[in-house]
């Protein structure tokens, strides 16, 4: 049978990881918006990839369970790419928390039922989920292990207690990397590995619309006191999406890769730091 990559969300860092781990496999590209999806298909095309393509929204079970029978229909799902979401200048956090918490809870568990054995997940994730303080054990464990359909209703992800879209956002990308490594557990029972990585700043359209936007200033103020003292590049993305997918990376399954060019450890220890009193 045929092994298929499926890739959510058809921006850079997306296409940069297939571009590493989809020779001589069917990918299966999918997108909010058709526009988005024919662009990314063309791209792959033209570098010799075969492409099939769909539209999905990730906050809805309907679509999330069509993507995957699509998705059996051409072969068995070997890899996913789950490269879809928006970002803090983008969206409301009630929509932030749909589409970058939930959604990512449900093709986790719609695409854990089906993975291959031998198969790996790549989630992206976000330098912000590092920046928010820790929170309780309590508050781990549920963002990890609440029931998908549950997990909106969690008591400090209603409107009194998400501040604003950042907010929602660092908890959503905090969300992700600990909701991977509870389904590592369950993705283990069937052969598999999934992983997120948390990039910081990597130039893409959507980063362009962040470094545009009401938060520019900050996102330019980071790039310039990190020690790498630029931002990263999608292909930078894909070099360890490709490990983290690959056999080199057989051994690796429910963690998290921070590549920020330093800006969270300046953040935490340098000079982003927030002074004291």
């Amino acid at each position: 049978m045929r092994q298929v990559i499926v890739v959510i969300g058809a921006g850079s860092i997306g296409q940069a990881i297939a571009r590493r781990v989809s020779a001589g496999k069917p990918i299966l590209l999918a997108d909010l918006r058709q526009e988005n999806t024919d662009a990314a298909a063309k791209t792959l095309r033209n570098a010799g990839f075969q492409v099939t393509t769909a539209l999905v929204d990730v906050s809805s079970r309907d679509s999330v369970q069509a993507l995957v029978q699509k998705a059996t229909s051409l072969g068995a799902v070997s890899g996913v790419i789950h490269a879809a979401g928006v970002s803090p200048s983008q969206a409301s956090p009630e929509v932030i928390l749909k589409v970058d918490l939930y959604g990512t809870a449900l093709v986790l568990e719609e695409f854990g039922n089906v993975i291959a054995a031998g198969g790996a997940c790549v989630v992206i994730a976000s330098q912000s989920g590092h920046r928010l303080p820790p929170l309780s054990v309590e508050q781990n464990r549920a963002l990890a292990t609440t029931p998908t359909e549950e997990l909106l209703k969690l008591p400090f992800l209603q409107p009194g207690q998400v501040k604003d879209s950042l907010h929602a956002y660092q908890l959503s990308k905090r969300g992700n990397s600990l909701r991977v490594m509870a389904e590592a557990v369950r993705w283990g029972k069937r052969g598999a590995r999934v992983n997120t990585i948390s990039p910081g700043i990597i130039i893409t359209p959507l980063a362009h619309d962040e470094l545009q936007g009401p938060r520019g200033g900050g996102y330019r103020r980071m790039i310039e006191v990190s020690a790498a003292g630029r931002a990263g590049t999608p292909d930078e993305v894909g070099n360890v999406g490709a490990l983290l997918m690959g056999p080199e990376g057989g051994f690796i399954t429910g963690s998290d890769f921070l590549m920020d060019g330093g800006v969270t450890a300046a953040y935490w220890f340098g000079e982003l730091a927030p002074q004291e009193g």
